[in-house]
Parts: structure tokens; C-alpha cells; sequence
């Protein structure tokens, strides 16, 4: 739209009143949802920015947007907009005028206003016709002063206005997203609030973002410009000429001022402001002043791109590259959005970007965003750094970086060269740094494999060969576990996978742990990482990886050294230490010369590995730390315990500026909470391509690894867990020969977790059992060491210990306890541990059947299940998986039969368990509590436990409970073997999918199955529509509401429903179906033989003429007794056809909700000629509609039938006024059905409690009457109130 086009329209509105602009927006009211709906949420969030509507109202607008129903969201904002008072339609309008550009539709009705604005006075004419009020409200009209700015130095142009108001600030608490680019720079909630003008040069460059400045030749040449830059106005996306922008190369950026109501001040860089404020009928009268100096980090990191010359950008855009892409994810689509206004990406480019955006992939859609840019040129890839400073606050990890340049400057590999001043050594440091790198190069370049299935005990592989890169985010998940650290992180690893994939969370590399390191000889600061992991997630192996690439040149070569530690070797330090004898002891050779070394704290990295592991404690929370000696260690020479060591480098009270990492298990993190850590990552494991690498490199005959890795991805059991690296070890170990040995069935092998841990045991018993006389007695004390560590939370075992419970080392042990060399201060000496935590809690288990007696065991096991943070847990499942005979078959042959005594007693704990659990799922815990003691089920392998366990209930709830495919899968498992379970709540439970594909087997047994909000797609719901083609098909409820259903998945439902003869109620509310998917369900209901009563199918978008589908399908048939069609677009027409359904005498329709369908009192005409005749309608729920006085007259005189049936009426904000109170009193004073009426948030006052006194009492059989949200006075509520007590069980609610 030109921009004299433009202000013809501004020219017309002004002549308008609020009145009349109040009655535009609703004559255009359809228009106006349309013509938004494409930019729901950014126009909702300019409207909330501006202060039109509230948050609340913005977020219901984002939540209907998010589910993918714009539709709704539009009508809901547009209605929002309708109902404010008359004077806030006008600064609307203004603010859809800012909206035209990227609006179509909203630009062609402005198309239409500015025809209207060609003749003023008929435009007028026309909407002063639109109430006889016009003319009265003229006179309140309050458009206030104008003011004029001037820019000293800008030359020609015509003055150009634009009009705010000012309002209260109010605090936004979603994320803001794309439309913030609209206010222009600097801009607030007071924006327009006066009248403004602005004199700046000509050349203004539309659409483009601030500070779009062609660059000066010495630019072009790479140097920084010169104090005499070309000047431009730059004019902000979408809005008027007034929001212009005046822009100095030179380094003056000149903005206007939102606050003119302290002194004109206006903040600017550079050159004096001068405001002049025009009165409407008088001349005009200056006032200057100076700006004060600019502290805003938007507007410096504007200076400092005015500063920069185009290859200085070029530079600063490939230096940042990497780290720009997943910063910039989550506004990629507003990004694009400004490029696009600014003419620099076609329509074809953006709807490119966005169209990566709606598959979910953001990583990519900011990988083509990024490219695109850098393809196009300079002047698009200034465009990208101004419009990355405008949405800085909307993207933190972008905001970092932002503030990185405007600390360090604007030239990235200036910053490069201070990393390399701290790496200048002198000859003597020199040689001792490449010591001290051949000296980690040897230590780290292999692995040591465990082959303790084979005689072959250990294998050397090469780092480089074995290690894969693990899924590391920037985010720490719950610090505090209430589940076992494993279950918990395999429970959300899918879930934290996906977003990952989604960009909603950053991936992120090793190297960028300490990103901005080498720049803390500027802070002195120091920063310190900690990095998250279950257990063998592969902390301790991405340590030795990044020590490895240091040591060969590979990574962080900004440190001068680095001194790596184990917190396990650490255990055995018992006296007092400082830090230099610490590192000599591990380092010795660094010698005379680590004094030097320290001395330059910048170059160097501390790493500690397994915090978790540590016997002794560091309170980071020990507020005497900063004041008592003892707690700190000043410096390298300072004597004291070697927690205070640790303790003062993390909190850089001890060598100030040097890096510190620091890795841990879940189980610690609580530990650092109040430690100085500036940045947090956990490692996710494997995703599954990952998986799919590790096992291929496990095997070198690749079809083996190809039947290993399939065996996982078919057992739900085995493939949970394998995201954890240690885990897949075991897999690999234990699976290979399955499929490699011509005497091992694969149908054999493996699939609960206690058959792979007894395989395990087996596998060493078969290779190392015979090498001692009782490997029973040997394995009971390894048990017996192993359940202390579990209870006492210890993974590392000293020679102490092994002599507590009469262990010695040798070849049998070796599989079971890998030797890892520690230093003590007296020498070496040697610890160990399991291989992994599962085996140590599989041997605890297995201890419990080798004991002679094992005392209370039901006592210790309930014990153990009610420990809350769930460290028995897995323990448990081990236990319950031995109770099986046929699990432990293969151990019995070494280690002697299995005391049946035991056996029996933990079958009834188990059974006891799960019928306690089973009526305890009130809450979140009781639900994971049911939950594990199903998985016990599953492990026992006892096909008659279950059964036997679960034999009275009928009902198992998880709603609101996140399960994860294994889950799903032992669901599957008890329902398959139990015939008792009916109702099946899994409603909120993210199943997804897969989840519902590990459930398909017992799907069709219950009768009840609630599966809404589960995120199924057309692919899940596929699943389902199979469950009920099952010919033994039990399922009579089915809930899928809120599932991403469209039409595509409609078809297979339908398809299903036309042979299903069990399902009786059918939910799909707020899915996609829209009219296509309409068609289809509504032919299944045409079937004679259809059984379904009660159909849901609010929020599907349908319209007229899905309901012509619908409708035709009433027509016949005769089964269906409820019918709910609220928040449809259903409008006037599409409410005639049901109610033409409504007529006929066959129809057995009891319950009918058509909320907010777009109903008027045009479409309640022939509802309520329907009601008049049918005999079977109960409950009618009309809310939300605008029937106001007129329709509400209709329905209610259809109430006056003796013959009308109707208990339950609802009538919630329908515009009801004390007008239609009298009519509705009137009308139902007849009435002896009506049970309950619902007239709240209507605009009821004081003026019709008399007839609403006379309707409560003259209603026989009313039980409760709903009136909240109206506008009684306190004396009117009493006398409503009242009525309570004239009748037994009468409430009335307000």
C-alpha cells in the first residue's frame, strides 16, 4: 500500500469517532478473522504489547495457535478486539494499519477504506449511519497535541505523523515472538502516545530494518569508516513513515522518543534533537534538548554495527557462524519474516524457511536462514545483524553472543590473537607443555575394552577408532531424582531427544564447553562447566576424549595446560595437600618449573571427573567459605584438605581466571547448586543413529551388527535403555553370539532384563567358574558387597573393602570388578568397580537367593519400594525377573538350585505389592509406584501373576503420568494376561506413536480406553482403528481427543467403525478433521448397525458444509443420544441443518452442545421451531453464541411446550440484558423440566433480579441456577442469594 494511500486512510480515521470505529470493527468482523488468521499470534502480540488486550488473553490466543487451530484463535482475538471500550478501536485500527504489508487480506480491506478516504465526506456518511449515537459521541473525541521532530542535518521530505496512547505497563510472560520487529527501534508501551512528526531525508529505503547503511569505500576495502558516513532514514518493517530512523554511517544513530512527557527527551548517539510541538490551531513552538549518553544494549550494539565496514560483518558473520545457527532457532521464522519485508529473501525463500519450521526441523530451516543470507551479499547481511539486535531479548543464546561482540569488539579474530598471546611460552614452558602433552597423548590414546565373556580378558582399541560423539545439551535437567537415576533419564530421553531434533534444545560439541575461554584475560572471572550423565553415559570416556584432542593439537588450544583428575584417585589423599603438590603428584616432572605455570591462571583447565564419586564433602552452600581460612585456599602453596582445594578452584577463589570442569551422575548435581557454575550441560547418550554406529563398530562382520541392532529395535525393553553407551556394551557383549554361533538360537536370546543380566553372569561362570571351589560362596560375598554399595550409594571399592567380606583378587573377580590403578600418597595401590551399575545391582539381587536364610525378605522389600529416591528400583526388578525358573535355569547348572522358600516368598511380595499400589494411583507418585510394580510383573516372566495379582480391579489410571515405550510395552503385557482390567486411563501420558505401538496387542480388551491428548497423529490413531477391527474387540469408550487427528486418520477410523460393533462413545474432540474428515465419520454413522451414543467433536473445524454430512447421517440414524459441535464454525446455516435433524421424530438426540458456533438469533429462529416438536432433547448447551435478547426470546418461548423435555440449559455469554431477562422469566414460567440454567457473564444488572427472582421460584424442579459474571451490585447478589433456603437443594451461584 503507498504510503499516500496510506495517509488517506490515517486522514479518514481521524475524522471517524471511537464510536463509529467501534461499530466498523464489528460490521468487519468476519473480514478481520480472516484476514488474521495466517498472523494470529504476532498480532495478538502487538495488540498485548500495545496494551489492548491482556496476557491472559494473549496466551489463550498462543495456546489455540500452538494446537494448530488459527481458525480459532483468530475469532477469539477478533472478539477480543470487539468487546474493549469504543475508544480503544481507534489505536486497533492504527495498529492494523501497521499490519497491511504482511496481511493480504487485510490489506485489501484497507483497499476498501481507501476508497471511502477518495471522498471523506461519504466515507463519513456511511458509518455515521451506523448509530444515531454518532453524533453525541463526537464530542468526547480527545486526539491530542502533535509534535514535531526535527532532525538537525537531515534535509528535505514532508513531515509525516503517526498517534499513540499511553497505558499502564504490563509485564508480557510468553515469549515474544515475530511482531516485535513492527514497534520501531527503542520504541515502548508509551509509543504514540502523542501525535508525532518527523523531518528526515529523502531515500527512505521501505520495509527494511534500522541502521541499513550503504557502506563507504573504505569500507568496501575492509577498513573502518570514516566520521563522515552517508546518511539514510530508515523506515521499521510495517510501520508508518514516522517511525523513521535517521542513521549516521559515521556512528550517529538518531531515534525518536517514546516519552514525550518529561521534556521531550529523546535519545539519540551523537548529534542534538529538536522537538517542536504543534497545537491544532495555533503556530509552532520549539523546544530542544541534549540527549543523555545512551546505555541500552540494543542501541550499542547498533552504534557498533554502524561501525562496522561490510567485510568487518563478513568476518564477524562466518567467525560466529556455528554458534549462530542454534541461537538462533526459535525467531528463525520472524528472522526470515524481516529479510523478506526488507525485500532481501523472495516470498519463495521464506516460505522456504517457515516451511522447515511447521515440519518441526528449526535446525535446518536456521541452517537455509543462515545460507540464504550469506548468499545474497553485504547489504542482506547487515539486514540480519540489525534485525538480530531487535530480537535479542526473544533469544537468549543469541543474546549471549551479542553481548560477547560488545565486550570483546567487532573484529572476531582479534580475538584469536588474544587466545595466542596466552599460548606464548617461553623455551623452558615450551618443553614441558610438549612433556606434558605426550605424556596425556599416551595415556589417552587407547580404550580398554572388557571381553571377560571370552579368555580374553581385555582389548586395546584406538580412541579415534571406538569413540562416537554423544548428544550433549546445554540444560541440566531435575537436580533432585525421585526415581532411579537410569529409569528417570531413559523415562524423558525420547522426550528430550525430539525437542533436540526440534531445536528446542541446543546440541552442542565438546569444544564448545568453554566458548568463551580464552577471553578471561580481560574478566579474570574464570568460568566454571559442569557436565550431567547416568551412569556410563560416557562421562569419564568424553573426558579422556577432550584431554586426548587437547594433547594433539586438536582442541582448546587456548590453554597452556591441562591437568586432568579422577575424584576416585582423589579418595585416597588423607592428609592435607595444596594444590602444587596435587599436581606434582600426578605430573611429576613438571618440577621447579609449575610455579611459572601458575602463574598465568587464564591458560589453564581443571577437570574432575565423578563429583559422584567423591566420600568426602564439598558444601558449596557453606556461607563460612568466604570468610573462614579453612574452607578457602588463597593460593598453590596454601596446606589443606583436598575438598578445599576443589572447593576453591570452582569457586575461583584459588588461581582466579583458569577454567574448571567438573562431570557428575545425577545423583550429586544437588551438590552444586549453589557452586559458581556458569555453564551446565547434561549428556542424552545415544539418539538412534548413534545406536545404530556404536553396534556397527562393535562388530567387524556388519551383518551380525545388522541382526544385533534389529534384535534391540524389536525388544521395547532392550531398546530403552540402550541409549546409555555402557548399556549397549552389555548388548553387544551378550547378544553377538546369538548370532554368530551355530549352535545359539536368536529366538533364545534375551528379552527382559534379567535374562540379559543372567546371561551375563552366566557367560563369566562358563569361562571362570571353574577356576575356584565354590563359585556360589564367592559370588554370595560379591553379592553381599555389591547390596552394601547399592545402599550406601558407592560405586568404587577399595582392597578394604574386598578384605571385609573375604574376597582376594584374582582371575574369577576380574569379571566382575575391573582394575583401575589409583595413586594414594604412600604409592599406588588399586580400586574397583562394576562394570556398570546394573550389574552391580543384578549381583546385590541375585545375592538375596544365595543366602542361606534370608531372614524378613517381604519386611526389606516393601522397605526398599517406599525408599523415595528410588535408588532399589531397578534392584527390585532384578529381584522380581529371579523369581523365574526358567531366567535362572542357566545359573542353577553352577551355582546349585535357587531356595524355593525365597522364590515363593518374593512371587507374594510381588502379588502383595501390586494390589497395594493398585488402589494408591491418586496421586503422581501412587501412579510411578503401581507403575514399577508392573514392570516386577513383567520381569517374573509368570504368566499367572498377573492374574492373580490384579484379579479385582478393574481400572488402571497413569493420566497426566509420562510413560515411555517400555512402559507401554509391560501395560501391554499385564492387560494381555489379566482379564479383568476394563478402563484403561492413559489420558496426558505422551505415548506418542510408538508408545500406542507397544500397546496395540492389549488395546482391544478393555472396555474403556482413554488415549486423549497423546500427540497419536494419523499413524497412531491407525493403530487404534486396528484394536477395533479386532473381531474379540471389547472397547466401548474410546477417547482420542486432542491427537493431531485430520482427515488422512479419519479414513482408517472410519473404516474401522463400519465393522466395530462393541463402541458405544466416541470423543475426537479438538483434533483437525475438518469437513473432509466429517464426511467420512459421518458416513460410518449412516450404517444401520452402528452402535455409537455419544460423538465429540468440538474444536475439528467444520463448517456448513460438514454439517450437511452430519446432517444427512441423522437422518437415519438411530443410536447416537449425544452430540457435542462447540467452537465450530458452524454458523446460522450449518446450526439449520442440525436442527432439521433435530424435527424428525426418530431422532433420539438427548444432549446437543453448540457453543460458540457463530449462532445468531437468524440461526436460534429455527432451532427453536425444532424444539418446539422434539421430544427427546434434555440438555441444550448455546454459550458463547450472540443470540443477545432477541434469540435468547426464541428458545426460551420453545421452553413454554408442557411437552419439552429440556433439564439443562446453558446460556453463558450470550448477551443477554435485563431486556431478556423479563422475556426469558416470562417464557419459563411454565416450565417443569428445566433443572439447571446457566446465564452467567451476561450483561444482567440490578434492574432484572426481580424476574430472575420470579423465574428461581417459579421453576419446580430448578436444582441450581449459574449468574457469575454479571453486573448485580452486593444488594442485588443477597437477594439472589437468598433464595437458597426456599427450597431444598436450590443453589444459586454468582
Amino acid at each position: 500500500m503507498a504510503t499516500d494511500s496510506k495517509a488517506a486512510i490515517t486522514e479518514l480515521l481521524s475524522k471517524w469517532d471511537d464510536y463509529q470505529l467501534s461499530q466498523l470493527s464489528r460490521i468487519h468482523r468476519a473480514r478481520l478473522e480472516q484476514a488474521i488468521e495466517e498472523e494470529v499470534e504476532g498480532v495478538s502480540f502487538l495488540l498485548t504489547y500495545k496494551g489492548h488486550i491482556s496476557v491472559q488473553d494473549h496466551q489463550e490466543v498462543v495456546k489455540l495457535r500452538e494446537r494448530g487451530y488459527r481458525v480459532d484463535g483468530s475469532k477469539l482475538l477478533v472478539s477480543l478486539v470487539i468487546n474493549q471500550d469504543t475508544h480503544v478501536h481507534r489505536l486497533i485500527w492504527k495498529s492494523f494499519l501497521k499490519l497491511h504489508r504482511i496481511l493480504p487480506k487485510l490489506e485489501a480491506l484497507l483497499k476498501e477504506m481507501q476508497e471511502l478516504a477518495s471522498n471523506p465526506t461519504e466515507g463519513l456518511k456511511f458509518v455515521e449511519c451506523l448509530s444515531d449515537q454518532a453524533a453525541q459521541l463526537k464530542e468526547h473525541r480527545n486526539l491530542g497535541p502533535t509534535v514535531t521532530i526535527i532532525v538537525e542535518g537531515a534535509s528535505g521530505g514532508d513531515a509525516v505523523t503517526s498517534t499513540s496512547r499511553k497505558h499502564g505497563g504490563r509485564k508480557l510472560t510468553r515469549r515474544q515472538k515475530v511482531f516485535k520487529r513492527i514497534l520501531p527501534v527503542g520504541s515502548s508501551r508509551q509509543d504514540d502516545q502523542d501525535t508525532v512528526t518527523t523531518k528526515a531525508k529523502q531515500g527512505r529505503i521501505e520495509g527494511s530494518v534500522p541502521m541499513e547503511c550503504a557502506p563507504t569505500l573504505e569500507e568496501r576495502e575492509g577498513s573502518q569508516p570514516s566520521g563522515s558516513g552517508i546518511r539514510d532514514t530508515i523506515q521499521g518493517h510495517g510501520t508508518g513513515p514516522s517511525e523513521a530512523i535517521a542513521c549516521d554511517v559515521g556512528g550517529s544513530l538518531i531515534k525518536e522518543s517514546s516519552n514525550l512527557k518529561h521534556g521531550a527527551e529523546h535519545q539519540m548517539l551523537g548529534s542534538p534533537v529538536t522537538t517542536m510541538a504543534e497545537d491544532a490551531n495555533r503556530g509552532l513552538d520549539t523546544v530542544t534538548s541534549k540527549s543523555k549518553k545512551d546505555t541500552d544494549p540494543k542501541t550499542a550494539m547498533s552504534e557498533l554495527l554502524t561501525q562496522c565496514g561490510d567485510y568487518q560483518l563478513f568476518r564477524l558473520s562466518n567467525f560466529y557462524r556455528e554458534r549462530l545457527k542454534p541461537a538462533i532457532e526459535e525467531g528463525v521464522e520472524g528472522l526470515s519474516l524481516m529479510l523478506r519485508d526488507g525485500q532481501h529473501f523472495s516470498g519463495q525463500e521464506h516460505e522456504k524457511v517457515t516451511e522447515l519450521v511447521e515440519k518441526r526441523n528449526r535446525i535446518e530451516s536456521s541452517k537455509l536462514f543462515f545460507s540464504l543470507v550469506m548468499e545474497k551479499g553485504s547489504r542482506a547481511r547487515r539486514v540480519m545483524w540489525e534485525s538480530f539486535v531487535k530480537m535479542r531479548n526473544e533469544l537468549p543464546k543469541l543474546d549471549k553472543i551479542l553481548n560477547e561482540i560488545q565486550e570483546l569488539g567487532r573484529d572476531p579474530y582479534e580475538y584469536m590473537d588474544i587466545g595466542r598471546d596466552l599460548c606464548d611460552l617461553s623455551a623452558q614452558l615450551k618443553d614441558v607443555q610438549q612433556k606434558h602433552k605426550e605424556t596425556l597423548r599416551a595415556q589417552t590414546e587407547t580404550m580398554r575394552v572388557n571381553r571377560i565373556l571370552t579368555r580374553e580378558k581385555v582389548k586395546v582399541f584406538q580412541l579415534v577408532d571406538r569413540y562416537i560423539e554423544l548428544t550433549v545439551i546445554s540444560a541440566v535437567r531435575d537436580r533432585r531424582l525421585v526415581e532411579h537415576e537410569l529409569l528417570a533419564r531413559g523415562r524423558d530421553h525420547e522426550q528430550w531427544t525430539e525437542k533436540q531434533l526440534q531445536g528446542e534444545l541446543k546440541k552442542f560439541r565438546t569444544d564448545e564447553l568453554f566458548q568463551c575461554s580464552f577471553f578471561q584475560s580481560k574478566s579474570k572471572s574464570g568460568r566454571s562447566a559442569a557436565v550431567a550423565g547416568a551412569a556410563g553415559i560416557g562421562k569419564t570416556t568424553m573426558v579422556q576424549k577432550i584431554v586426548h584432542d587437547w594433547a594433539t593439537g586438536k582442541l582448546y588450544q587456548h590453554y597452556q595446560f591441562i591437568f586432568s583428575f579422577k575424584f576416585r584417585h582423589l579418595n585416597s589423599i588423607n592428609c592435607r595437600i595444596n594444590l602444587r603438590e596435587l599436581i606434582l603428584d600426578l605430573y611429576p616432572y613438571f618440577g621447579n618449573i609449575l610455579e611459572e605455570v601458575l602463574k598465568n591462571p587464564e591458560g589453564l583447565l581443571f577437570i574432575f571427573d565423578g563429583l559422584d564419586e567423591f566420600k568426602h564433602r564439598i558444601d558449596f552452600a557453606d556461607s563460612r567459605g568466604d570468610t573462614e581460612p579453612r574452607h578457602v585456599c588463597p593460593d598453590p602453596e596454601w596446606r589443606c584438605e583436598v575438598s578445599e582445594v576443589v572447593y576453591s578452584l570452582i569457586q575461583h577463589k584459588l588461581l582466579p581466571g583458569c577454567s574448571v570442569l567438573v562431570t557428575t551422575r545425577p545423583t550429586a548435581l544437588h551438590l552444586l547448586k549453589k557452586a559458581e557454575i556458569s555453564d551446565w550441560a547434561e549428556i542424552l547418550g545415544f539418539v538412534r543413529a548413534e545406536r545404530k554406529e556404536y553396534f556397527h563398530r562393535f562388530f567387524e562382520d556388519q551383518t551380525v551388527a545388522a541382526a544385533v541392532l534389529k534384535h534391540v529395535e524389536e525388544n521395547e525393553i532392550l531398546y530403552t535403555m540402550s541409549y546409555n553407551p555402557s548399556y549397549c556394551w552389555i548388548l553387544g557383549l551378550l547378544l553377538g553370539p546369538f548370532f554368530t554361533q551355530r549352535h545359539r538360537d536368536p529366538q533364545q536370546a534375551p528379552k527382559t532384563i534379567t535374562q540379559l543380566y543372567s546371561c551375563y553372569i552366566y557367560n563369566i561362570l562358563k569361562n571362570h567358574g571353574r577356576e575356584i571351589e565354590s563359585p556360589r560362596d564367592v559370588l554370595l560375598r560379591v553379592g553381599q558387597m555389591a547390596f552394601t554399595g547399592v545402599s550406601e550409594k558407592q560405586i568404587v571399592f577399595t582392597d578394604g573393602d574386598l578384605i571385609k567380606y573375604n574376597l582376594q583378587p584374582s582371575q574369577f573377580l576380574s569379571g566382575f570388578l575391573m582394575e583401575l590403578l589409583e595413586r594414594e600418597d604412600s604409592g599406588r595401590s588399586v580400586v574397583y568397580t562394576f562394570p556398570h551399575l546394573t550389574i552391580q545391582e543384578f549381583v546385590a539381587a541375585l545375592a538375596q537367593f544365595l543366602t542361606p536364610d534370608p531372614g524378613d525378605i517381604l519386611k526389606l522389600l516393601t522397605e526398599f519400594h517406599s525408599m523415595k529416591d528410588g535408588r532399589f528400583e531397578i534392584f527390585l526388578r532384578f529381584v522380581a525377573g529371579l523369581s523365574s525358573p526358567g531366567t535362572v535355569q542357566g545359573l542353577e547348572e553352577f551355582l546349585g538350585p535357587f531356595p524355593h522358600e525365597t522364590t515363593y516368598r518374593v512371587i507374594d511380595w510381588v502379588k502383595e505389592e501390586v494390589q497395594r499400589q493398585s488402589g494408591n494411583t491418586g496421586s503422581k507418585s501412587g501412579k510411578r509406584s503401581l507403575l514399577n510394580t508392573l514392570h516386577y510383573l513383567f520381569e517374573s516372566q509368570n504368566r499367572g501373576l498377573p492374574q492373580a495379582a490384579l484379579g479385582s480391579v478393574e481400572t488402571l489410571s497413569f493420566s497426566e503420568l509420562r510413560l515411555t515405550p517400555i512402559d507401554c510395552a509391560v501395560l501391554s503385557h499385564v492387560i494381555g494376561l489379566c482379564d479383568t482390567i476394563n478402563h484403561l486411563d492413559l489420558w496426558s501420558c505422551h505415548i506418542q506413536c510408538e508408545g500406542i505401538q507397544r500397546l496395540g496387542p492389549g488395546l482391544h480388551k478393555c472396555q474403556d480406553l482413554g488415549l486423549g491428548i497423546n500427540d497419536l497423529g494419523d499413524s497412531g490413531v491407525k493403530l487404534v482403528s486396528a484394536a477395533l477391527r479386532d473381531p474379540e474387540c471389547k472397547i466401548q469408550r474410546l477417547g482420542l481427543g486432542w491427537n493431531r487427528l485430520t482427515d488422512s486418520g479419519a479414513e482408517d477410523l472410519a473404516s474401522a467403525l463400519s465393522t466395530n460393533r462393541s463402541l458405544t462413545v466416541l470423543d475426537l474432540d479438538s483434533n483437525e478433521l475438518g469437513d473432509s474428515g466429517m464426511k467420512l465419520v459421518s458416513a460410518a454413522l449412516r450404517d444401520p448397525e452402528c452402535k455409537i451414543q455419544e460423538l465429540r467433536l468440538g474444536r475439528n473445524r467444520l463448517t456448513y458444509s460438514g454439517c450437511e454430512d452430519l446432517a444427512s447421517a441423522l437422518s437415519t440414524n438411530r443410536s447416537l443420544t449425544e452430540l457435542e459441535l462447540s467452537e465450530n464454525n458452524l454458523g446460522d446455516l450449518g446450526v439449520n441443518l442440525v436442527s432439521a435433524a433435530l424435527r424428525n421424530p426418530e431422532c433420539k438426540i438427548q444432549k446437543l452442545w453448540l457453543g460458540r458456533t457463530r449462532l445468531t438469533d437468524s440461526g436460534a429462529k429455527h432451532l427453536a421451531a425444532a424444539l418446539s416438536t422434539n421430544r427427546s432433547l434434555t440438555e441444550l448447551e448455546l454459550s458463547g453464541n450472540k443470540l443477545e435478547d432477541s434469540g435468547v426470546k426464541l428458545v426460551s418461548a420453545a421452553l413454554r411446550d408442557p411437552e419439552c423435555k429440556i433439564q439443562e440449559l446453558q446460556l453463558w455469554g450470550v448477551g443477554l440484558t435485563d431486556f431478556g431477562a423479563k422475556d426469558l422469566a416470562s417464557a419459563l414460567r411454565r416450565n417443569r423440566s428445566l433443572t439447571w440454567l446457566v446465564l452467567g457473564s451476561n450483561s444482567l444488572t440490578d434492574r432484572s433480579v426481580p424476574a430472575l427472582r420470579r423465574l428461581i421460584l417459579t421453576l419446580p424442579r430448578l436444582e441450581r441456577i449459574w449468574l457469575d459474571g454479571n453486573r448485580f451490585s452486593s444488594d442485588g447478589q443477597n437477594q439472589l442469594k437468598s433464595l437458597q433456603g426456599t427450597r431444598p437443594g436450590l443453589r444459586v451461584s454468582l
